[in-house]
């Protein structure tokens, strides 16, 4: 069968992108369509050869740095791209590559990260954080995001079988699109990261410092201790969050993955404040024995097999929730995972990591296809 994949835009590797490196392993792919690419050479190791088309957009001023300005053309300009050639078509869309126009002699399979999390629950944050809460501007991201939700709605009969990175997620899809939706887990690179039961005493998070991802509250609450407290990664929240790190908080910036690995090995446990459709990163701290203290909502629900402050610790515990996003919340957290830790054992965190495995994603991906194929060409030939 002639596939073709549809990725909302190229231009890093993060957690989208393992999928779509999956997928890639999975099926015999002969196009990845895209909004944008700008992929240099050496960070195209993950698309597996596979050539790629782009949209107008990729012509447009300034696009680079500005692509979320171009979202009122997004949705014209995943339908300019041709993809009457294929007999499989599977998009990988957090955007709008779900999208993608496509014929009833084709089967168009939706592995969904979230309906467009800017233009439906976040919409109210995403105007607050760009400063677009009153005035003529306002009036206009009101009005665009009102066109990309009716587009959104209005597309969603262009998908024949969606699947989902958590039953979080499903639930979601359900409520904005009314469809269901099979959960089959993303790629967690699992063997990449190496038990280690000695650990030392500090807390690490790893995260892109944008405001959802809440690392300024983490940095906050270890503000009010003694605790050290070690945070990677990079983003537009830098200046701010460095701005109330007190001594012992240590902002390290963007670190390659082998930096990160160790860190996360020999952490006391792993801190994980936003609310994920699925946290990758959190699975890979359990990967390495190390517990989680996450936020109790949203996929990490699924992804760690927590307890709340006050519930003592079974067999299976690999981290503890604090039940709200506030300093106080979390700061009760880290007491009772002090007081809790050495009934928290570092190979049920790996056991349960291993749940995630990119194996395990592969067999039950291409598994889901090829039901699905074989049903699509039942009904062909009727």
């Amino acid at each position: 069968m002639r596939t073709a994949v549809i990725h909302d835009w190229l231009y890093t590797y993060a957690g989208s992108e393992r999928v779509l490196e999956a997928i890639l392993q999975c099926l015999p792919v002969e196009s990845i369509y895209t909004l944008v690419d700008f992929l240099k050479d050496e960070e195209r190791f993950f698309l597996n050869r596979v050539p790629v088309t782009y949209s107008f957009l990729q012509q447009m001023p300034w696009i680079r740095s500005k692509r979320r300005f171009y979202l009122p053309l997004m949705p014209l300009a995943i339908e300019s791209l041709d993809v009457s050639g294929a007999e499989l078509v599977i998009s990988s869309s957090a955007a709008v590559a779900k999208g993608i126009i496509t014929n009833h002699e084709q089967l168009h399979i939706c592995y969904c990260y979230s309906p467009a999390r800017y233009a439906w629950d976040l919409s109210h944050q995403y105007l607050q954080k760009n400063r677009l809460e009153r005035g003529y501007k306002a009036t206009i991201a009101h009005l665009i995001l009102h066109y990309i939700r009716l587009w959104d709605v209005a597309t969603v009969n262009r998908v024949d079988h969606f699947i989902t990175l958590s039953n979080y997620i499903s639930r979601r899809i359900k409520k904005v699109y009314n469809r269901e939706s099979t959960v089959i887990y993303p790629p967690v690179d699992v063997d990449n990261f190496q038990l280690t039961k000695n650990k030392e005493d500090y807390y690490l998070t790893v995260s892109r410092l944008v405001p959802y991802k809440n690392v300024d509250l983490i940095v906050d609450a270890f503000a009010q201790t003694d605790r050290k407290l070690i945070v990677v990664g990079e983003g537009p929240e830098m200046a701010k969050i460095k701005a109330k790190a007190t001594p012992n908080i240590e902002i390290l910036g963007y670190q390659p993955i082998n930096v990160i690995v160790d860190l996360m090995q020999r952490a006391r446990a792993f801190i994980f404040a936003a609310n994920e459709e699925f946290g990758i990163v959190s699975v890979e701290a359990q990967a390495t024995g190390t517990p989680v203290i996450a936020y109790g909502l949203g996929g990490s629900l699924e992804t760690v097999k927590g307890i709340f402050p006050g519930t003592k610790p079974d067999e299976g515990t690999t981290g503890i929730f604090f039940p709200e996003q506030t300093v106080p919340s979390l700061l009760e957290a880290l007491d009772w995972f002090e007081r809790c830790q050495t009934e928290i054992d570092p190979v049920g965190c790996r056991r349960n990591a291993e749940r995630f495995s990119r194996e395990r994603f592969k067999k039950e991906f291409k598994k889901f296809v090829a039901e699905k194929w074989e049903i699509f060409q039942a009904v062909r030939r009727l």
